[in-house]
């Protein structure tokens, strides 16, 4: 990976991870550090910003593409940092109470 996904810019996303990736939880600091160390360089490959430089790279942008499953540790680490940047939204209520287990109950159809 000597020559791979050379980069000088840190990688860095303020929008779903403002306090960085390793401060979050979703990610192992051996993740964190591989995503802000070339996430910059995934992130360009991924949305074809940039050519790929060597035959790592162009097999990354494979699985970018979902034309192969993810082998290596840098394919894998920005597959699941695209999972958790598009999973969908939780819902927040406003009353602050607990989540109700068992929704059935709510919905119990008596005139008392």
């Amino acid at each position: 990976m000597a020559e791979s996904f050379i980069t000088t810019n840190r990688f860095f996303d303020n929008k779903n991870y403002p306090r960085g990736f390793s401060r979050h939880g979703d990610f192992t600091i051996k993740e964190a550090q591989l995503l802000e160390r070339y996430g910059y360089a995934f992130n360009e490959l991924d949305l074809g910003k940039r050519e790929p430089q060597t035959e790592e790279e162009e097999l990354f942008v494979a699985v970018c593409r979902g034309e192969r499953a993810p082998a290596t540790t840098e394919e894998k680490v920005w597959i699941k940092y695209l999972a958790k940047i598009s999973r969908p939204k939780r819902f927040h209520t406003l009353s602050g109470g607990k989540p109700q287990l068992d929704s059935a109950e709510d919905y119990t159809d008596t005139d008392d």
